[in-house]
Order: structure tokens, then C-alpha cells, then sequence
């Protein structure tokens, strides 16, 4: 008998929101070990209402059952991706020059003008009238989403041993964004030498998946092994990004992962996700942590956010 894939562990996020004492401890230490480990954790308890989350993909799918020519109305170029509809197979991941078979939508955080957190070049939301409930409950989603974030990110915190708030004030009026996507039958569209989405990190600093509505979401551990992670219902899976591993100097790594297409034609579903990727504001600097730096392992040059996720989006061909 072949042995059980490995999984990545299970924590409670109300055992930190209002635990006790033991409780929250523990927390830390398995989040925290787990990040460490695999880069990947499940999280339930998380406080995120399922009706929102049904309510939302409900009109994530009526969005992208939209005509072609409707759904492009709504992809504005000059945001390199950073808003409203990316086209398929518009996305690739780094390294690679064919498209990902996919086709998202990204909700932000629209900050007022004079904002000082505002970016420069700041892209805004723009909303699908043809589906009237997208716009309250992507936002409704979003807004809790970040909430949960910002705990999570307390936690990691702690678990370094320094100020709670260090990363939740990072990520304090970020760029995050909510991510849906919808990936069709590959039946229906196929690009050559294409997946749902190539192997790649996150650019960010942690990201929180809904559960998706079918499997396909794989992990590459620290030996090489590819392995399943399931989004069960009640669950968000959340994983760590390229920022997060370089504030930690690469204690916490930024986990290869990828989107397989269905193994056989009876599995040839269409799939939708909603990840939301938690991002700092545009001048936070990244750096390596003081408690992470030896002369071994120095540390990569400072960045602000902003100059990493440009270079990032130019990499993956958002923006030229």
C-alpha cells in the first residue's frame, strides 16, 4: 500500500482571535512552523461567513459567463492587470513565455485622492453592471479577507519574536487585491504547452485562498515532492510569498505551487478560485529582519513594495 500524501497542517484562527493564553501560543507556533516548513498552512475558524463566500462566487461565475466581447469591455490595459478583467491566457508565470489558461478579475482597496498611502499610478476598481451584487460582495469579501490577514500576519509576528504589529502595519492601507478566476474546460479553451497556472511563487506577502471549486492546486515541498493541497469548504489555505521570504531573509520561503489541468476528460470541469494576495503599502521598505541577517546569509538589497511588484508584474507580462 502506497502512504497517504503528505498535508500541510491545520490551525484555528479563533484559537488566536480569542483563545486562551495556551491557546494563542500554540497558534503561533504551528502557523508559524508551518509557513517555516512548507509555506503552506489551512486555516479554519477564520471568520469568513460561507454565504459571502457563495453569494460571491455565484456572481463571479455569472461574470464570466458573460459574451467575450462584454467581458472585454471591462480589461483596461494601462492597468497592467492591477484591476478589473485580464483576459485568458493573457498571464504567464515567470520564466515562461506561454500563457496560463486562465481569466481573472482583481478587486483592490480604492483609497481617496490625497491619501498618503495612495499610489502614484493608482489603478481603480471597475465594476460589471451587468452583475449587480459583484460590487458589495467582492468588497464585503475583500474587507474581510484583509481582517483576517492582518491576525494572521500578527501571528507570524510573533512567532519571530518581534513587534506584533510589524507585518499587519505593512500591509496597513496595502495594495492587496482579490483575485477571481475562472479557469474553463480545456475542451472548450486550450493553448499549446499551457497549464491552469505554471509553477510559481506569489509576489506578496501572504495569500489567502478560498476554497476553489474543484481540485488542481499543487505544492512543491523543500525535497522536490509535488503534493495535493485540498481548499475544503470552511477552509482557507494560506501561503506565504516572495516579500514575506525576503523581510525573513528566506526563513519563511516563498513556495513553488501551480494550477494542474484535469487528468482525464471526465474531470474537465470548469474551475473558479478567489485568492486574495495581501500586499504592503507602495513605500514600505523590504528588508531582511535583523534576527534573520548573519554573514552567511546577508540579506538581499532593500526595496520599496512598489519597485518589487513592478518588477515582478514585468516578469509575468502584465506591464512592458
Amino acid at each position: 500500500m502506497s502512504p497517504s500524501p503528505r498535508r500541510i497542517p491545520l490551525v484555528n484562527l479563533s484559537h488566536y482571535r480569542s483563545g486562551n493564553p495556551e491557546e494563542r501560543a500554540r497558534f503561533v507556533r504551528v502557523f508559524g512552523e508551518a509557513l517555516k516548513e512548507f509555506g503552506f498552512v489551512s486555516v479554519e475558524g477564520h471568520g469568513i461567513d460561507d454565504g459571502l463566500i457563495r453569494r460571491t462566487y455565484a456572481d463571479v461565475e455569472s461574470f464570466f459567463r458573460l459574451p467575450e466581447q462584454v467581458k472585454h469591455r471591462y480589461h483596461v490595459a494601462e492597468f497592467g492587470g492591477q484591476r478589473a478583467y485580464t483576459p485568458f491566457g493573457k498571464e504567464h508565470a515567470k520564466n515562461r513565455t506561454v500563457g496560463d489558461l486562465k481569466e481573472f478579475y482583481h478587486v483592490g482597496r480604492d483609497l481617496p485622492e490625497g491619501h498618503p498611502r495612495r499610489p502614484d499610478t493608482a489603478a481603480y476598481n471597475v465594476w460589471p453592471e451587468e452583475v449587480a451584487s459583484f460590487r458589495s460582495n467582492t468588497l464585503a469579501l475583500f474587507n474581510a479577507l484583509d481582517e483576517a490577514a492582518a491576525l494572521m500576519l500578527q501571528a507570524v509576528a510573533e512567532y519571530f519574536g518581534i513587534e506584533r504589529n510589524t507585518f499587519s502595519d505593512m500591509a496597513q492601507d496595502g495594495t492587496s487585491v482579490l483575485r477571481v478566476i475562472h479557469y474553463p474546460p480545456l475542451k472548450e479553451k486550450f493553448i499549446p504547452g499551457a497549464v491552469r497556472a505554471a509553477e510559481h511563487e506569489d509576489i506578496n506577502l501572504i495569500t489567502l485562498l478560498c476554497e476553489g471549486t474543484a481540485s488542481g492546486l499543487e505544492l512543491l515541498t523543500r525535497d522536490g515532492e509535488w503534493i495535493p493541497v485540498d481548499t475544503l469548504r470552511g477552509q482557507i489555505v494560506v501561503d506565504s510569498g516572495d516579500m514575506l521570504s525576503r523581510i525573513t531573509n528566506g526563513v519563511i520561503p516563498a513556495t513553488t505551487h501551480r494550477v494542474v489541468n484535469p487528468p482525464s476528460a471526465a474531470e474537465d470541469n470548469t474551475r473558479y478560485s478567489m485568492p486574495f494576495f495581501v500586499h504592503p503599502y507602495p513605500e514600505c521598505m523590504l528588508e531582511a529582519l535583523p534576527g534573520t541577517v548573519t554573514p552567511e546569509k546577508p540579506g538581499q538589497p532593500p526595496i520599496t513594495a512598489d519597485a518589487f511588484l513592478k518588477q515582478r508584474l514585468r516578469e509575468i507580462g502584465l506591464i512592458k
